[in-house]
């Protein structure tokens, strides 16, 4: 198998490379003006351990694998097109008003409780480029009032004249009847074909999102029309790259869903927080070649914690309850993980009100001006200033000594900074800092885990990401866990657990249907309605799959139901153990899998079939087994740990109150059956294994990092 990973930060560019035996990881900078630049650079990095040339690499590649950011930090940013927004009359203000607590959608708790600054969103389309065109559907999909085009294209020709250069088109129960949805488009289209420079993209909320609630479908599909043209720029910048050095297979693209299909089949949304995302269906891969039952996957890097649970020996079917995307709700089904801002860019300061009180983020310093080490400008200590001055990290083989830091800055910053304010050493000042980043990260993993009824001390913790290997024993210990894995790929884990994914669509379709009657108990007897809307969705998934380059006979299809018992207000996503109704016993089936995991979920106090059972939302998964990375396996080396040894220096451990002599080894030396105890540093290109005392660190057969907390 010869596969690329590639996954673009606002960063970095990180490549995870399988060619036949060999694995390579390399990262270099991104290069935000055009993406396909910073590609070719870090595929350059690649072919010097390969030994190839890079048309070779490229041309010779079975697939490339691709996740991003890129497009999600455009949106913070505010730098998406002008947009309008079409709705049935009447309906002008569903974004405007939006729910209760859209002020706070997308905020951290901190924003949350100032209650004298909190505030709705500025919205993605202002209110005057909105409108409301003459129609109106009814729940069942009848037409109550017919669509007045005269009045679709008055009003069409209002939105080009205030600057629209795109249309949104969600119309009241547009998901049961598409038609005026579909009329407006191919009106708009015969006003402004595309052989005129006026021509404009028209996204319906009934074919991006066919799903009930007005806010949440107007809110998604919004967001993929105003992400489209700057996603759509960079798949054509990047497929322009590949094309010019004889790439002439699929790019595929990671789905916030957890599977992965062609960049031409996906849609704007479905890549907003893919890395991540990765990351956990990674994490879950690699749980179950370890026979591992509760993961953690934490992963620090430069700007952000994100953390996501993995139980049941590898399952990731925790999906968000609230999905947001930056400050807006959707209703997609995206894999749950959690973030906060904790990274090695994260800025300590001391409370203006407390003054004694230490803060460390949610603000970052990122990649320009960086931390006060990088010599750019920066005035504000980081975690990267402390971890250098604390010695864990070298200043002058950080990125393997592409990029030399400046300690005596970092330190003269945490001085005046912290450590005079505050009567306490530069170590402890810069101890404190590491101190408080870890609790807060710890915090989080216990939070997570807690409230869902979960022991972290049942878990293990993969430490991925840049940071993570160098803070993983801090936060570790603050959520009470005792055993941690890393890899000689943490630093790129997201970019390797694309090579862990299936191809994989997920198609949703809301419908209401009684599966069990009030009262009576009576099953369903309509299954004509249930299975034309399954078939519908298999349709659309045949025909994206053949489109890609798939046989039919290839796809293995799933489905899941939004479920509720009558006169409840919870909704649970449950699986259907049959995707056709062919008789009772196939509804009675579907009722005993949704009783089984509504208990688990709610408890068996939850369960009410007086109340009957509704169907709200039908969900298809089409996905396609794809070749998958498997861990090498080494033989017990029979040299001794110290043909590893690098050098000797000062670092500060808060465990013994001052600055050690500490042995610093080189990851590359190290093998299996190798053991170190605490305290201890382990150097690779681009991270710092930093073995706090009290914690023992072992190479496994795969060569995998085994830490294990040896004593309280």
């Amino acid at each position: 198998m010869k596969s690329v990973d590639l996954d673009i930060g606002g960063t970095f560019t990180d490549c995870f490379v399988t060619w036949d035996e060999k694995t390579v990881i390399k990262k270099t900078p991104t290069t935000s003006y055009d993406l396909s630049v910073g590609l070719i650079n870090v595929l350059k990095e690649v072919v010097h351990d390969i030994d190839i040339s890079l048309r070779d690499l490229v041309s010779q590649a079975d697939v490339f694998r691709y996740s991003t950011t890129v497009a999600m930090n455009k949106l913070i940013e505010r730098q998406g097109p002008n947009l309008s927004l079409i709705v049935t009359e009447g309906f002008e203000d569903i974004t405007m008003i939006g729910k209760g607590g859209q002020w706070s959608d997308g905020m951290n708790t901190k924003y949350n409780r100032n209650l004298a600054k909190v505030k709705k969103p500025k919205p993605l389309i202002p209110r005057e480029m909105i409108v409301g065109v003459k129609e109106r559907i009814d729940s069942t999909g009848k037409i109550l009032r017919p669509l007045d085009e005269d009045d679709v294209l008055e009003k069409v020709q209002y939105l080009v004249d205030r600057g629209s250069r795109g249309f949104v088109v969600c119309l009241m129960w547009s998901f049961i009847n598409p038609e005026h949805e579909q009329r407006i488009k191919k009106l708009i289209n015969e006003e402004y074909p595309d052989f005129y420079l006026g021509s404009m993209p028209v996204m319906l909320s009934s074919e991006v999102h066919p799903k009930r609630f007005e806010y949440t479908r107007a809110n998604t599909t919004i967001l993929n029309a105003y992400l489209h043209q700057l996603l759509a720029e960079e798949i054509s910048s990047i497929r322009d790259g590949l094309r010019s050095y004889d790439y002439r297979k699929p790019l595929l693209m990671v789905h916030n869903t957890g599977g992965m299909a062609e960049s031409f089949r996906t849609a704007a949304v479905q890549t907003y927080n893919g890395g991540p995302v990765a990351g956990l269906i990674g994490g879950a891969y690699l749980a179950r070649q370890y026979d591992i039952k509760s993961t953690i996957v934490a992963d620090m890097g430069g700007t952000s914690f994100d953390l996501g649970i993995i139980t049941d020996g590898g399952s990731t079917k925790s999906y968000l309850t609230r999905p947001v995307i930056d400050r807006w709700l959707v209703d997609l089904p995206i894999l749950e993980s959690r973030s906060i801002g904790a990274g090695g860019g994260s800025i300590a300061r001391l409370n203006p009100l407390l003054a004694d009180r230490l803060e460390v983020g949610p603000e970052s310093a990122g990649a320009m001006p960086g931390p006060v080490a990088y010599d750019q400008g920066s005035k504000e200590p980081t975690v990267t200033d402390a971890d250098i001055v604390l010695g864990y990290i070298n200043p002058r083989f950080f990125h393997g000594g592409q990029k030399r830091l400046n300690k005596e800055k970092a330190y003269r910053s945490i001085e005046t900074k912290i450590a005079n304010p505050l009567g306490i050493s530069v170590e402890e000042g810069a101890s404190l800092i590491k101190r408080v980043v870890d609790a807060n990260m710890g915090n989080e993993i216990y939070k997570q885990t807690v409230l869902k009824g979960l022991d972290p001390r049942n878990f293990v913790i993969f430490a991925i990401g840049g940071a993570g290997p160098t803070h993983c024993t801090g936060f570790a210990s603050y959520a009470g866990v005792r055993k941690i894995i890393t890899f000689p790929y943490s630093s790129v884990f997201c970019a390797f657990s694309s090579s862990t994914l299936d191809i994989m669509h997920i198609y949703e379709q809301s419908r209401h249907l009684i599966l069990l009657q009030p009262q009576t108990r009576n099953y369903l007897q309509d299954y004509e309605s249930f299975n034309k809307v399954v078939e519908g969705l298999e349709a659309k998934a045949i025909r994206d799959l053949e489109g890609e380059g798939f046989e039919p006979s290839e796809v293995i299809f799933s489905l899941e139901l939004d479920m509720k018992y009558g006169g409840q207000l919870n909704v649970l996503r449950s699986s259907s153990p049959c995707l056709r109704l062919n008789s009772a016993k196939d509804v009675a089936r579907i009722y005993a899998q949704f009783e089984k995991e509504y208990a688990e979920a709610y408890s068996s106090l939850g369960v009410y079939p007086e109340g009957g059972v509704n169907i709200e939302n039908f969900i298809l998964k089409a996905s396609i087994t794809r070749p998958k990375y498997q861990l090498p396996v080494y033989e017990q080396v029979q040299t001794p740990v110290e043909t590893a040894y690098k050098e000797t220096r000062q670092a500060y451990w808060p465990e013994l109150g001052e600055l050690a002599a500490t042995r610093v080894y080189d990851l590359n030396q190290l093998g299996y059956g190798h053991e170190l105890h605490g305290p201890a540093l382990v150097e690779t290109p681009d991270t710092t294994y930093v073995i706090a005392p009290g914690w023992r660190f072992g190479v496994d057969r795969h060569r995998n990092g085994i830490w294990e907390r040896v004593e309280a």
